[in-house]
């Protein structure tokens, strides 16, 4: 072997070190845990009731905030990209500003605007209707994640317009396209991996958050809390160990399809 590969090796040696402790082993552990307990653990998620309401109601949540932010996003992203105005940049970190949050502060800020003792509590008192409250609950929960979610949405595609080129629209409104014509032609096929890039960041984020649910999930019940009660609550490892499997599976096939529906530009080809 040469002084080169020796070299090579011991260099590689820490990296391979750190990944089988930290990574390959952990693993291979979680997929191992289940069968303790009989086959039947890994599809637990599918085969009790309780276990699939949960992974409905996180599905159905993460696609309704991942529809409703790539729409708001793109509306939003898009007008910042097309005007000059004074102030922008101040107004896109503004914007952007709750991408440093963790989820718990955004929770907070959910229960402020929208808990027992918050604004709309306060001021539907005040109309005589009564203390109104959505932060416990899938209202709450989908502010919530929608406010995680809303500035990376229109951070991406600020950015994807203006490096889009000004003369695809030009040319279309030069033919006479409507301002219909041109966003259906021009706008959303430019903007096509952008938007399947986000959509697939923002529901795999959504599927897995737990700051904001381990807040406000206190009357609807999502996977990430599922998994938690049972790891900690219960110190039922085998079956938490196929609910993460199932989350694992789930965020990460929708990152792989929307990279492989993105085409070799998404892969950097």
């Amino acid at each position: 072997m040469s002084s080169t590969s020796r070299l090579l090796g011991a260099c590689a040696a820490p990296a391979a070190a750190f990944f089988s402790a930290f990574w390959l082993l952990p693993v291979v552990r979680l997929f191992a845990l289940p069968a303790e307990k009989g086959w039947a653990t890994y599809f637990a998620v599918l085969t009790d009731g309780r276990y699939l309401h949960s992974l409905l109601n996180t599905l159905g949540l993460s696609l309704a905030v991942t529809l409703a932010t790539l729409v708001l996003g793109g509306l939003v992203g898009i007008t910042l990209a097309r005007q000059r105005f004074a102030g922008k940049p101040l107004l896109l970190s503004l914007l952007t500003l709750p991408l440093s949050f963790p989820g718990v502060i955004i929770g907070f800020f959910i229960i402020l605007l929208g808990g027992r003792q918050g604004l709309v509590a306060d001021v539907t008192e005040w109309l005589g209707l009564g203390r109104t409250t959505f932060a416990y609950g899938l209202t709450g929960l989908f502010f919530g994640y929608l406010y995680f979610s809303l500035p990376r949405a229109i951070a991406t595609y600020t950015a994807a317009a203006t490096a889009m080129d000004p003369q695809l629209e030009e040319a279309a409104r030069s033919l006479g396209a409507s301002r219909w014509r041109v966003a259906r032609d021009v706008w959303i096929p430019e903007l096509a991996q952008t938007t399947l890039a986000c959509g697939a960041i923002v529901f795999a984020t959504s599927m897995g958050a737990f700051g904001t649910a381990f807040t406000l999930a206190s009357k609807f019940e999502v996977l990430p809390i599922t998994l938690y009660n049972e790891f900690t609550n219960y110190a039922n490892f085998a079956l938490a160990a196929s609910l993460s499997i199932t989350l694992g599976i789930i965020t990460w096939l929708s990152l792989f399809l929307a990279r492989h529906a993105a085409g070799p530009a998404a892969a950097g080809a």
